[in-house]
C-alpha cells in the first residue's frame, strides 16, 4: 500500500494527463529493516497543505499473523488487528512543508494496509475524477531511492573487534586506588569517571580528584595527562565519562549543546581523550544530547569514540529517551555498554517474561531488545558489575557474562532464552569498575578478556 502511495505523485507526473489537485497532508511508510520473522517499520507524515496541522492520527490493519511490538514517538492504542498512533505531546503540531515521524516492531511477514491519517486517506489530496489516459502506466515501478541506513561497519575508532571496557574511578572509595597508568592490561577502553558539571549549562570539566590525588601520595593534572600518553602507547583508548550516578550534567537546548561540544572538545585537547562516554542516570534530551556529539564529532573527526552506559530501564523501548539517542547516532555511534545490573527484573526481546538480574536470560534477552530493535550487533555490549562491593544487584561470576556471549554470538550456553538469531558482531564487555575489578583479584578481566578472542 505505502508503495502506491509513494508512486502516485511521480507516475502522475509521468503521465502528463491528470489533473493538478492539492497534496494535503500525507504519511507515507516504509520498512526500514527486515529479518525474516519480523520487521521495523517508520511512517513519515509530512503536511503538503497550506495550514498548520495540530494532532495527527495513523491508522491502519496488520493481516492476521502478524503482531505489533513496541514503538516509538507515538501513542499506541489497538483493536484487534486495527493499530492507530497517534502524537505525542512534543510532535503534534506541523507547519506547512514539515514532517515527523515514528517506527515500530512488528512480528510476521505482513505489511500495513487501509491507512488513515486523521480519517482521510494517508496518500493525501483529492482524487481525480476523469477518466485515466489511454496510455498504460509502466509495468515496473519508478526507481526511487531508498531511506538511507547507518553504515553496516563500526566508524574508525581502532578498537578490536570485540573488546572490554572498563571505568576507572577519579575518586576515593572502598575499591583500590590506581594511576591511569596502572590499568591492567586486559583492558582495551577506559573510561575516565567522571567529567563534572559547571555553573553553565552543557558545560563540563575535568581534573584530578584532590582525595584521589591525596591517596595516591600527590598526582596531578600533569602526571594524569602523561599516564594517558603512556596508555595510549600501549594501543589502548581512554575516554571521559560525563554523568554517574550524582552527576547533573543538563543539555536541554541548542546553547548547552554547543557548550557541550565545545567543552568536551577542549578537555580532549588537554588531556589527550579519545572520546566521550554519556553516563547521565538522571535523565537526558535525545535531541539536543544528538547535536551536541553530532558537532562534537565534526570537530574531532571519524576516529572519535562515543559510547553510552544507560541503566537497564532506559533500554527498554526505542521511545525512551537513551535508547533513541542510540538509534539516533547510530551512524556516528561506537558502542553501547547498558548496565544490566541494580536493575530487578525486566522485559527482554520476546516482550512476554520479566527475565530476573543475575543470569544469563536476563543479560541474553535485553541484550536481544537492543539488537532487534536497530542497534547493530557491534554497537551492543554488555554492562556487568566487577564482584562484591561494585553494585547492589546484579552481580554475576564473569563466567557467566563469557555464557552470555557464546549465546549472542553462537546461540551455545544460551539459558532458558534462546534469541531469534545470532550475532557474531557482539561488541565485548563493559565493568564497573576497574578499580573494583582489581579489588576483587581482577577476576572479570582475567575471565572474560581472553574469551573475547574467542568470539567469531
Amino acid at each position: 500500500m505505502s508503495v502506491v502511495v509513494a508512486m502516485v505523485a511521480t507516475v502522475g507526473a509521468a503521465w502528463g494527463a491528470l489533473p493538478a489537485y492539492a497534496a494535503g497532508p500525507t504519511a507515507t511508510f516504509v520498512k526500514t529493516s527486515d529479518w525474516g520473522s519480523g520487521w521495523e517499520g517508520k511512517y513519515t507524515i509530512t503536511n503538503g497543505g497550506a495550514s498548520t496541522i495540530n494532532g495527527w492520527s495513523v491508522a491502519f490493519d496488520l493481516p492476521a499473523g502478524t503482531t505489533m511490538g513496541s514503538y516509538w514517538d507515538a501513542l499506541l492504542t489497538s483493536s484487534g488487528q486495527r493499530h492507530t498512533f497517534t502524537n505525542r505531546s512534543w510532535n503534534g503540531s506541523l507547519a506547512p512543508g514539515a514532517s515527523v515521524s515514528f517506527g515500530f516492531l512488528a512480528t510476521g511477514s505482513g505489511s500495513p494496509a487501509n491507512c488513515t491519517l486523521n480519517g482521510a486517506s494517508c496518500g493525501g489530496g483529492t482524487p481525480p475524477t476523469t477518466a485515466p489516459p489511454t496510455t498504460r502506466p509502466p509495468t515496473t515501478p519508478p526507481t526511487t531511492q531508498p531511506p538511507t541506513n547507518p553504515p553496516t561497519n563500526p566508524p574508525t575508532s581502532g578498537l578490536p573487534r570485540h573488546f572490554l571496557t572498563g571505568y576507572w574511578h577519579n575518586f576515593d572509595n572502598p575499591a583500590v586506588e590506581l594511576r591511569l597508568r596502572d590499568v591492567p592490561a586486559e583492558y582495551d577502553l577506559i573510561a575516565v569517571a567522571f567529567a563534572e558539571a559547571t555553573g553553565t549549562p552543557g558545560t563540563v570539566t575535568f581534573g584530578v580528584d584532590p582525595g584521589l590525588s591525596a591517596s595516591l601520595g600527590g598526582y596531578t593534572n600533569a602526571d594524569f595527562t602523561a599516564d594517558v600518553r603512556t596508555v595510549k602507547a600501549r594501543g589502548k583508548k581512554v575516554i571521559l565519562s560525563v554523568g554517574g550516578e550524582t552527576g547533573r550534567v543538563a543539555v536541554n537546548d541548542s546553547a548547552s549543546a554547543t557548550n557541550f561540544s565545545n567543552s568536551v572538545y577542549a578537555l580532549i585537547q588537554q588531556y589527550g581523550f579519545d572520546g566521550v562516554d554519556i553516563d547521565l542516570e538522571n535523565g537526558l534530551n535525545p535531541t539536543y544530547m544528538a547535536q551536541a556529539l553530532r558537532a562534537l564529532r565534526n570537530r574531532v573527526g571519524a576516529n572519535l569514540i562515543i559510547t553510552m552506559a544507560p541503566q537497564t530501564i532506559d533500554m527498554q523501548s526505542p521511545s525512551v529517551s537513551y535508547f533513541k539517542l542510540a538509534l539516533d547516532i547510530r551512524d556516528i555511534l561506537t558502542v553501547v555498554h547498558t548496565q544490566f545490573y541494580n536493575s530487578g527484573s525486566m522485559l527482554g526481546c520476546d516482550q512476554s517474561f520479566a527475565y530476573g538480574q543475575g543470569t544469563v536470560n536476563f543479560m541474553t534477552a535485553l541484550a536481544c531488545l537492543q539488537l532487534e530493535a536497530g542497534l547493530r550487533p557491534d554497537q551492543v555490549a554488555l554492562g556487568l558489575p566487577a564482584g562484591p562491593g561494585a553494585a547492589g544487584g546484579g552481580i554475576v561470576a564473569p563466567s557467566m557474562v563469557n555464557q552470555a556471549l557464546d549465546c549472542l554470538a553462537r546461540a551455545t550456553n544460551c539459558g532458558s532464552f534462546r534469541p531469534p538469531r545470532t550475532y557474531p558482531g557482539i561488541r565485548g564487555a563493559m565493568t564497573w569498575s576497574i578499580n573494583w575489578d582489581v579489588a576483587n583479584g581482577n577476576a572479570f578481566a582475567r575471565t572474560v578478556r581472553p574469551h573475547l578472542n574467542t568470539l567469531p
